[in-house]
């Protein structure tokens, strides 16, 4: 079914005491008439199915939970508990939302939360769980630490004094477990995961080419036309894009066996910052709003480069940590490839210019390589 548009925003789940310099909605679609998912309101008094997901009891914990800071498609909150003894309190973070489709959301986010988190426990907040309201079960939540971005206390040297580009290498390096059911690793991930409002599918994959062409590609414009109707120019060119081009710059023949690796998904630069976790600990660089899969490492570099961001000491780090893969004169086209995904998924979702900029990036590797 089409995206509704109340859906059609994603933001970071910035939870720090500062607001947002950019939401999603503002980077991505400026000039949208869209509106926001509309926020659901919430009682003082926290749900019972929250404290009982954290281990609490509804009865006898001392909870308090009030609005904080925004977002483009949930609400947002700071849940406060604090200890028998009145001595201590710990924060979390809460996005609550209304339909199934803020429950599938939350579901993807909290695996792709702690697929990193596991990982690299200090790249980004650890989810405690994600379930349905006691008080109303179309009204859904998601718990994860409180990320106080930005804070003032403490400096990148107190935490673990890695660098970002240092966490993101440190990650695309990790091979992918192997999932249930199979005997070596694949491309996907264990359930579907959300880019801005749109479902991705991640049914696993052993081939790499297979899956950016057929989950993504495919995928993707499928979800397009649902909201926009069909373009015979446009599917005709992801079509030849797909069949032509993805084998011809992605195939194993090409770039030889890609291992499946763990990426965020949707890593524009307001994805990522610096914050310290729960009001404790150091500094730390961070990332957030995932949309997690198994994959090739340079996927992540699309949306990366798609919006900037990221300083040329960040690249030149990253670039030494993570050479370019063979062969390197045609990694600029790779990444404009994989960068293709997001124009067509920003389609999707806001329509406009970004129909454009996919033609444009399809005709010139259709040109060159079909």
């Amino acid at each position: 079914m089409p995206v509704p548009s109340r859906l059609r925003y994603s933001t970071a789940p910035f939870n720090g005491a500062t607001a947002h310099p950019l939401l999603s909605s503002q980077r991505r679609n400026p000039a949208s008439g869209s509106q926001p998912f509309p926020y659901t309101k919430m009682s003082p008094t926290v749900d019972p199915a929250i404290l009982r997901a954290l281990a609490l009891d509804p009865n006898s914990a001392s909870a308090s939970i009030t609005s904080h800071s925004g977002s483009g498609f949930c609400s947002t909150h700071k849940l406060l508990i604090t200890t028998p003894d009145g001595n201590n309190k710990r924060a979390y973070f809460v996005k609550t939302g209304t339909g199934p489709d803020a429950a599938a959301m939350f579901l993807g986010e909290h695996h792709s939360l702690n697929a990193i988190h596991s990982a690299i426990p200090s790249f980004c907040p650890r989810s405690y769980a994600n379930g349905t309201m006691s008080s109303n079960s179309n009204q859904h939540f998601l718990v994860t630490d409180f990320l106080n971005l930005r804070s003032s206390g403490g400096s990148a040297g107190s935490g673990s004094g890695e660098s970002f580009a240092a966490k993101l290498a440190k990650m695309h390096t990790i091979p992918a477990p192997i999932p249930e059911g199979y005997d070596k690793a694949m491309f996907g991930f264990p359930v579907p995961t959300y880019c801005g409002a749109t479902e991705q599918d991640n049914t696993w994959k052993e081939d790499w080419a297979e899956f950016y062409a057929e989950n993504r590609l495919r995928h993707v414009l499928k979800e397009g036309e649902k909201i926009n109707g069909k373009s015979k120019e446009l599917s005709d060119a992801v079509d030849k894009v797909a069949s032509k081009v993805v084998p011809r710059l992605l195939g194993e023949q090409t770039i030889g066996k890609v291992t499946p690796v763990l990426i965020h998904g949707d890593l524009w630069s307001g994805n990522q910052g610096r914050g310290r976790f729960s009001e404790e600990g150091g500094v730390e660089e961070v990332i957030y709003d995932p949309a997690a899969v198994y994959g090739h490492s340079e996927y992540e570099l699309g949306i990366m480069e798609m919006f900037g961001g990221f300083g040329g000491g960040f690249w030149q780090e990253y670039g030494e940590l993570m050479p370019k893969q063979e062969p390197k004169k045609e990694w600029e086209d790779r990444i404009a490839l994989y960068e293709l995904y997001h124009h067509l998924n920003h389609y999707a979702l806001f329509g406009g210019g970004y129909r454009g900029g996919a033609m444009s990036i399809m005709k010139k590797l259709i040109a060159k390589y079909a």
